[in-house]
Formats: structure tokens, C-alpha cells, sequence
């Protein structure tokens, strides 16, 4: 397995803990761990036994030297994060949800150090070294045109590399709006849709393609946790139809009952054999796991994303079968660990692709 990139920015987070509401936890303690899509795909990536490598730029300060101090040590590659004279760490505020109450973010992003670095900063040249894949989302373009750009160079460069690239669509409609009096939606699609052209494998939740590219799933409400599973292959298809460079489209499927209760799955479309895989199955059909104590769903769609990469890069999972309900596997076992990363090796998740999902001390 050559070396897998990921190139974003990673974050503080700050939660109270438990199911606290800012206002009981405040003033008082808030736990701080460090997280961001692409660095949790990297970190996930790691402890299922990949070679991974995380790009991005943080500040010169002790708080940033922790941070890659916990990447590097769960084994990622942190030797091409640039330290910026300019700009800050990016922090998120996280409030767990429980039964109807959501989950609730509040960013503080503005000026970080990756949206304020232009693409000509970074070696690409030397970070492409040994790699065969470069993984990326929607929402580091989100947050400034300078990242958006630096997206936009690093999937063409990788691409010219002959690299594979894959992108999850990760539309966060807090961030798109660096470019005033453009709607978030509006920006999204535009700035997504000029680094497609560049990307092999699209990842998606039920409603990116929706959001990113005005592609609906019929007879589908997320917000009420209805969705017509059958009509996500007609979505995928349609994203591949619209990107002929695309050779795979993966979609999760989160039904969200509430907070603390999803049914989880997803489906893969491998576009040459117009073959749909969905994952997981009993007796031969789809039939999502049920998810009732949910600990933390941060996270959840980047392992999901780590749990595919590395099922595609390994030669015994790379069915879309396996792939598939591998990644859904390892996904279903991130909403059982704290923190945006997925403490769970590639052990766990074929042991919980094989049935073992009771719980049931390991001894």
C-alpha cells in the first residue's frame, strides 16, 4: 500500500462533558482535543495499519506543537505541516446531542493558518513522495478562496502524478461565505464543482449531493430521518453521469431517529460494472446497523471515508462488496468512542463485519 495524503486543517475542540449544555458547563471545564475531516481520515487511516501522511499549515505556539505531537503519535506522517508566522488554530465548540436534542457546533475558524496559505507554500512536489492517493473534502475549500484554491491546485497535481483522488462533499453551510453576497449553497456548488473534474472516488452523506451539486433523492426527508434508500444508486449515478472521470460514488445512509439513536449504512457504486453495493446486509438484504447510544457521531462520516480508502487500497477488501461494508463497519464502531478520531483497529471492524456486534466483553 502506497502512501495515503490527506491535505485540511485540524482544529481545537472544546466540549463540556457528557450531554452538558454550554450554559451548565460554562463557566466551569471543557475538554480539548484537536480534530478536522481530513486529519481524522489520516488518524483513522493509521490505526487500521495504513501509511498515512497529513498536510496542512498551523501556527508557531505550543498549543499547535501538541496537536501534531497527538497525530504523529498515533502514527500519522506530520513532517509536511507548515508552521505559518500568520494566521491561528482553527477551534470548534461541541455540544452533544441527546434523544430530540441535535448536536450543536459553533465555529471559530475565521483566519487559521490553512485558510490564510496559498497552494504555492506547500512542496507538493516532495509531499506527493511515495503516494498513491490523496484524499481531501468540501469544507476546506469552504473556508477562505485562498484554501479553496489550494484544493483546487493539490487534486490537479495529484492527479497529473496519476495519483488517485478521492473528496467527501462535506457541505457545511456555516463556512461558505467568503464571498459576500454569493449564497452558501451557490458558492459550494461552483467551487466543488472545478475540483471534481480531478477526483475518482466522491464521497457524500444522504444530503451533500442535494446541497453541492442540486442532485435530490426522491421521496427523501433527512430531517425526519425518512429516506428512500432505493433512489441513492439513481443519485450516484447521476453524480458520475455529470463527472465522466469518476470510477466510484459512495453515499452513507443516516436515518436519524434522534440524537442519541441512527440507523447507519451506505451504499457504493463501482461505475464501470454499474455495480451497487449496500452495506450491511442480513440474509442477502440491506438492513442498516441500529445505533441506540450513540457517544459521540463527530467523526462518524470520516471514518467512514478512512474505512473505504483503505478497504480500496488493500487488495482483499477491494471488492464493493467488502469495501463497502467495511467502511460501513468501521463508521458504526466511531459512534462508540469520544472525540472525532476512530480508535478502532482493522481487527474490530472485520470482527463486527463478521457478526460480532453484541458487546460482549472481550476476554
Amino acid at each position: 500500500m502506497k502512501t495515503i495524503i490527506t491535505f485540511g486543517e485540524v482544529m481545537g475542540r472544546f466540549a463540556p462533558e457528557g450531554a452538558l449544555r454550554f450554559r451548565q458547563a460554562t463557566p466551569g471545564p471543557l475538554n480539548l482535543t484537536f480534530g478536522g475531516a481530513e486529519a481524522n481520515v489520516a488518524a483513522s487511516l493509521a490505526q487500521l495499519g495504513a501509511d498515512a501522511r497529513f498536510v496542512t499549515a498551523l501556527p508557531q505556539h505550543a498549543i499547535a506543537d501538541s496537536c501534531i505531537g497527538i497525530f504523529n503519535g498515533l502514527g500519522v506522517d506530520t513532517s509536511f505541516i507548515l508552521r505559518t508566522p500568520d494566521g491561528r488554530l482553527g477551534l470548534y465548540f461541541f455540544e452533544n446531542g441527546a434523544n430530540q436534542r441535535p448536536s450543536n457546533v459553533i465555529y471559530d475558524r475565521a483566519h487559521s493558518s490553512v485558510s490564510l496559505t496559498p497552494a504555492s507554500a506547500y512542496d507538493w512536489e516532495k509531499i506527493f513522495g511515495g503516494a498513491g492517493w490523496l484524499h481531501t473534502t468540501g469544507i476546506t475549500p469552504a473556508l477562505s478562496e485562498i484554501s479553496a484554491a489550494a484544493v483546487r491546485h493539490a487534486v490537479e497535481a495529484a492527479k497529473t502524478k496519476g495519483m488517485t483522488v478521492s473528496c467527501d462533499l462535506n457541505f457545511r453551510k456555516k463556512l461558505w461565505n467568503w464571498k459576500p453576497g454569493t449564497k452558501a449553497g451557490t458558492l459550494a456548488e461552483k467551487t466543488i464543482r472545478d475540483i471534481l473534474p480531478f477526483v475518482d472516488v466522491v464521497i457524500a452523506n444522504e444530503e451533500d449531493a442535494a446541497d453541492v451539486l442540486g442532485i435530490h433523492a426522491a421521496e427523501t426527508d433527512v430531517d425526519s430521518g425518512q429516506l428512500a434508500i432505493d433512489q441513492y444508486p439513481d443519485v450516484a449515478r447521476k453524480i458520475a453521469g455529470q463527472f465522466p472521470n469518476v470510477s466510484k460514488v459512495a453515499i452513507t445512509l443516516r436515518e436519524s431517529l434522534s440524537a442519541s439513536h441512527n440507523n447507519w449504512g451506505a451504499m457504493l457504486l463501482d461505475v464501470a460494472s454499474d455495480q451497487v453495493a449496500f452495506a450491511p446486509l442480513r440474509n442477502g438484504a440491506y438492513q442498516p446497523y441500529e445505533i441506540k447510544n450513540i457517544v459521540d457521531r463527530v467523526g462518524g462520516g470520516d471514518s467512514f471515508g478512512a474505512g473505504l480508502i483503505f478497504a480500496l487500497n488493500t487488495p482483499e477488501l477491494q471488492s464493493p462488496e467488502t469495501a463497502i461494508a467495511f467502511a460501513v463497519a468501521s463508521s458504526c464502531l466511531c459512534h462508540s468512542v469520544a472525540g472525532d478520531i476512530n480508535y478502532t483497529s482493522r481487527a474490530e471492524v472485520e470482527a463486527l463485519m463478521k457478526g460480532s456486534g453484541s458487546g460482549r466483553v472481550v476476554r
